[in-house]
């Protein structure tokens, strides 16, 4: 025969822990470059997860994980040059900074992928892609000369990527209050120099020779002279 517990299964509970041990947080910079490169790329990788499925926020965390993993001694107060052992962890590093940007963009965080953008380019100073991130976002917030600069580089380092030519007429467009930019042709040719050809809208060309409506009355007089002396011939 079973007894009644001792105790109810409605009976709060009150539970209490001992804290036996801790650690503190680990300085990546004592880990060896394998397990900063290691760990980091886990991180990055869960980052790309969430992404794939818009899942955001939780992607930008897990890419500022990561970035607290995939850190150089030369960012870190070094001797100001990256060593060699810790190139690899560089260009991880410029690999998250750029898909943290894209993350922040799609949660219109545009000052924080701004900020993401100029610190891969701390790193990576013709990293194309930050360039091309960086001028458009300079160009939405209206800081039309800088984004100018910027795209200008990009389009020195990339001179027949598409996506650069198409966000510089958008600019020149901008910088003209939004009027055709073949009536600024001086304004941005001073900016873009021997780059200027690809963002001016050619002018239309009137056509030359004589005029269809000159030729079709032509034929029209023709023929009804041909009708008339036909009617005539026929009386006679």
């Amino acid at each position: 025969m079973c007894r009644e517990p001792d105790i109810p299964a409605w009976a709060p509970l009150l539970y209490q822990l001992q804290l036996l041990d801790f650690k503190e947080k680990l300085d990546p910079l004592t880990l060896p470059v394998a397990d900063r490169i290691r760990i980091g790329n886990q991180k990055r990788e869960r980052g790309n997860f969430h992404f794939q499925r818009e899942e955001y926020s939780m992607a930008a965390r897990a890419y500022s994980m990561a970035l607290d993993v995939l850190t150089t001694r030369s960012r870190d107060g070094g001797n100001g040059g990256v060593k060699t052992e810790e190139e690899e962890v560089r260009d991880y590093r410029v690999k998250c900074l750029n898909n943290l940007a894209t993350v922040q963009i799609k949660l219109e965080q545009y000052q924080e992928a701004l900020s993401s953008s100029r610190e891969v380019l701390t790193l990576e100073p013709n990293n194309v892609k930050s360039l091309f991130r960086a001028g458009k976002l300079l160009s939405d917030m209206g800081e039309y000369k800088e984004a100018m600069e910027v795209l200008k580089r990009a389009l020195k380092l990339e001179p027949t990527t598409k996506a650069i030519h198409a966000e510089l007429s958008k600019l020149v467009r901008r910088q003209s209050g939004g009027k055709d930019t073949q009536e600024w042709i001086s304004k941005p040719a001073a900016m873009l120099g021997d780059n200027i050809t690809p963002f001016l809208i050619p002018s239309k060309k009137k056509p030359s020779g004589i005029s269809w409506k000159f030729i079709l009355g032509a034929l029209v007089v023709a023929l009804g002279s041909l009708v008339t002396s036909l009617i005539l011939t026929a009386r006679n």
